[in-house]
């Protein structure tokens, strides 16, 4: 992307070569990823071939296996649209006609340029990696999937709420507290289009649902010493602004405040913070998706995304699916799916505490959680404590659960490791394959599938990895 914010040439010619793909089909094959991300870049996929007129199915995938890719090789389908995954296996695919929305870290093993090699076998790859643009952070895979529906047809553009959606669900405004990159451009449409409202506020997730009380009690991302986790200093922080935690027989939420009583509130909290990076944490950009009402749960950005991530996450992608598709009675399914998550969640991270599974090595940190926790949130809960009080924020956190084919490890890392050089796409690929299972995804969030019981070799090998790259 150039200084003006537009996107290069490069992927602008791309783009147009995989619409016409597209277009020419007469069926299409979508494989998607299962979480908010995925399930966004899969509705802006079937949204668009809705719209086109075109036959097609929805297949939703974990990860790229060994099926998975017999499936796309195998398909029957003119066009087969992979999002969210994909680019990790390219060498992988055998038949042409098969297009890529991802933003995860391309396959190492395809030498060369994507024209050269990827076009040749008659794969479309649209990759932020291969223009020079960060997946971590300037573009995700709803984004990706979004550009290439909007060139496909520019009245597509009423879906750019959905990328937006897909790239606070996959965290890419937490850099900066903001979206950037091409990020910015899908959200600066969305706008234009009335779809999408940018505000600056606190930046805590359940502004629209929780409790006061529990908005802060529950804020931990930055935390706010004497406020976190504390049910008396909670109260006594809205008690001494004066600001009423009910209205009527109601508890208030955040967005129940007026704007007075929001900024007086938002500056108590930032007083009690020291240097301007956590203070850039808590409080910066936040999205409202304005077609929706609050009692929807869709209204907030990161509400909609976490409603996509419980659907996925439970085995439910379709309902998140439909949600994207504008049926809202796909919302009671959808609610069910967003409880349990939350429980589910709590209740891990209750149990790691109170079993003190987080273990310490020199240069990272760990904990294995069994069968206690189900693989497709051992993601989220690493997240989760990484960012409270009981883990140590400068080292990288990797999570261990069963899985039906292994073992599944997940890794994060606080963005100033990556500053410093970490890359856990690398560690992840790197170590799994040394103990004979496969893995990648972003410097700061990466995971992988291994053997049972090869758990401490892969330790001792990610650990020797990380020390290598931190400067």
């Amino acid at each position: 992307m150039d200084a003006d914010g537009v996107y290069c040439g490069r992927l602008i010619r791309d783009l147009e070569k995989a619409a016409a793909a597209v277009r020419s089909a007469e069926s299409v094959l979508i494989v998607t990823h299962i979480d908010a991300d995925g399930i966004a870049s899969g509705g802006i996929a079937a949204a668009t071939l809705d719209r086109l007129g075109k036959r097609y199915t929805v297949s939703f995938e974990k990860k790229i296996t060994e099926e998975t890719v017999a499936a796309i090789n195998g398909s029957k389908e003119d066009i087969v649209w992979i999002c969210d995954l994909g680019s990790a296996y390219l060498s992988e695919f055998k038949r042409p006609g098969i297009v890529v929305t991802d933003h995860h870290v391309p396959d190492p093993r395809l030498k060369g340029r994507q024209t050269s090699i990827v076009d040749f076998d008659g794969i479309h790859h649209l990759n932020p990696h291969t223009y020079g643009v960060s997946g971590s952070y300037d573009v995700c895979g709803a984004g990706m999937t979004y550009l290439l529906s909007k060139t496909i047809d520019p009245a597509n553009s009423d879906l750019a709420f959905l990328a937006v959606v897909g790239a606070v669900g996959d965290l890419q405004d937490n850099r900066e507290s903001r979206l950037i990159g091409y990020n910015r451009e899908i959200l600066n449409e969305a706008v234009s289009l009335g779809d999408v409202a940018i505000e600056n506020d606190i930046r805590y997730y359940g502004r629209d649902y929780r409790p006061l009380v529990q908005f802060l009690q529950y804020g931990n991302d930055p935390p706010v010493p004497g406020v976190t986790d504390s049910v008396s200093g909670c109260n006594a922080f809205f008690s001494d602004l004066g600001i009423p935690l009910k209205n009527g027989s109601g508890l208030r939420s955040w967005r129940d405040l007026s704007a007075a009583e929001r900024k007086a509130a938002s500056e108590r909290l930032l007083s009690f913070l020291n240097d301007d990076e956590t203070k850039r944490r808590l409080f910066g950009e936040i999205y409202t998706i304005t077609r929706y009402a609050s009692q929807t749960g869709l209204r907030d950005a990161k509400e909609f995304a976490t409603a996509l991530n419980s659907c996925g996450r439970y085995d439910d992608a379709v309902t998140g699916l439909r949600i994207c598709m504008g049926d809202m009675t796909a919302l009671e399914d959808a609610e069910r799916n967003r409880l349990d998550h939350r429980k589910n969640i709590s209740t891990a991270i209750s149990y790691i505490k109170e079993n003190k599974l987080l273990r310490e090595r020199r240069f990272v940190q760990y904990f294995d959680a069994g069968t206690e926790i189900r693989e497709t949130v051992v993601g989220i809960v690493a997240g989760i404590l990484l960012n409270s009080g009981e883990a140590r924020k400068d080292l990288p956190i990797f999570a261990f659960a069963e899985a039906e084919d292994g073992v599944k490890v997940s890794a994060r890392a606080n963005r100033t490791l990556t500053d410093r050089g970490l890359d856990l796409s690398f560690i992840m690929k790197t170590a799994s394959e040394m103990v004979g299972g496969y893995g990648g995804g972003h410097k700061v969030a990466a995971g992988a599938t291994i053997p049972n019981g090869k758990e401490g070799m892969f330790l001792d090998i990610a650990e020797d990895l990380v020390s290598s790259q931190i400067i």
